[in-house]
Parts: C-alpha cells; structure tokens; sequence
C-alpha cells in the first residue's frame, strides 16, 4: 500500500552548493525548484499530501546575508505562485504552517495571498510548507492555546486539535536527504507511527529513482501502530 502523505526534510542544499562551487543561494533555488519535481511524482503515485520542511526556527540563527538571500528566494516564488495561471497548480491547495508571524511582514501579507488563492474549488492535491517551524515550538504553542482556553488538563486530543497541521493526517513516511539519520524536530507529535526513509543524497540530487525507492521501501513494511 503506498503512502498518502509524505514529509521531507530537504537536506543538503548548502553542502551540495559547496562541492558545485556556486553560491549557496544558487543553491537553494535549485532546492526549491525540486519541489516541483517531487510535486509531479507524488500526481505521478497518486499521492495526494506532500509536506515540506523549508525553513526551522533555528535557521534565523544563520548569517544574516544568508536569511536575506533566502527571503528575496521566498518572495520570488511566492509571487511566482501568486501570479501563476498553470494548470497543475489549479489542483493544488499550498497551505502554510510554522511561526509565520517571525518573517518580514510583506512575506507574511504574500503567505497569506497564496493560500487563499489556492483554497477556492476543489482541490485534490495539498503541499504544505513549514516555514519558520521548530517541532518543540509547535507543542509549546499547542499547550499555550490551550492554557488560554482555561483548560487544567489535556490528553492527546487536546493536543492534535492545537499543532498547527490540525486536522491534517499524519505523515506515513518521512524522507531525509543528506545521509543524516534524526529528525531534527520535523513534527514530533504527528510522526509517532510514521515510517522514515533516509537517503545519501544531498536534496538537489535527489530524483525520481530515490523518490520510487523510496516508495517501494515504505510499500515492504508492515505498520502494527503499536500493535
């Protein structure tokens, strides 16, 4: 049985851009672009929920040229999405989630355009993007709302009802490039029985065949969900 919803932790693109000798910007756009890719593969097994990590909490603690090249990268295709008339992109709803709140305020206003854009008709596939997300910073803002709710205890409805993917499935599989083998924070709560599938490869070489390895990988395990 093949997944219905994939995460990935896009991994390697600053490394990959090291051993190309081009600048990390470059990059970076060449990982971002991949994402189309992997949008047309996921059509391709009929996976209808891709959810991306883009950018963590953490990342603000980088160089501060390195952040503004990529918020210029974000704008750029945030404008691209927002103006685009293409075909596949009408199947497509792209939702947001992550302290949105922590970017420029003219990034946050184009956030907010490109997904009610995308959230008119019916639509069956769905890309989320986590931007300025941390797994730790997801589940302490999940308990802050519900403190302010009034609550004085909560069990795991609670919880699921608060992260920002809220109503969402869980990811079945999770997919890291770069050969580094954790999580680093990608979804804690929502990837209890999720399956993982590391790959060696930086992200901007990851292709198609690592995609359908992949697949074939998850499509060899047995979920028991604890059972």
């Amino acid at each position: 049985m093949k997944p219905s919803h994939i995460a990935i932790i896009p991994d390697g693109n600053r490394r990959w851009a090291e051993r190309k000798g081009i600048s990390r910007q470059e990059g970076y756009s060449i990982g971002i672009r991949k994402i189309g890719d992997v949008l047309k593969w996921c059509k391709e097994y009929d996976i209808r929920m891709l959810t991306m990590w883009g950018f963590s909490t953490d990342n603000f603690k980088r160089d501060k040229n390195e952040i503004g090249g990529l918020f210029e990268l974000f704008k750029k295709n945030l404008q691209d999405a927002i103006g685009s008339d293409d075909r596949n992109k009408k199947d497509l709803r792209v939702r947001f989630f992550g302290r949105i709140n922590l970017f420029p305020y003219e990034i946050q206003k184009m956030i907010k355009k490109a997904e009610e854009i995308s959230s008119s008709g019916k639509r069956p596939y769905q890309l989320n993007l986590l931007l300025s997300y941390g797994g730790r910073e997801e589940i302490v803002d999940a308990f802050n709302q519900i403190l302010k709710e009034g609550k004085t205890e909560v069990d795991e409805q609670d919880i699921s009802d608060h992260v920002y993917t809220k109503g969402l499935p869980d990811p079945d599989l999770i997919i890291r490039t770069s050969g580094e083998q954790r999580l680093s924070g990608l979804m804690p709560w929502q990837s209890c029985y999720s399956e993982f599938y590391f790959c060696k490869k930086l992200w901007p070489d990851f292709s198609k065949k690592d995609f359908h390895s992949a697949i074939k990988e998850y499509e060899k395990r047995k979920r028991r969900y604890g059972k």
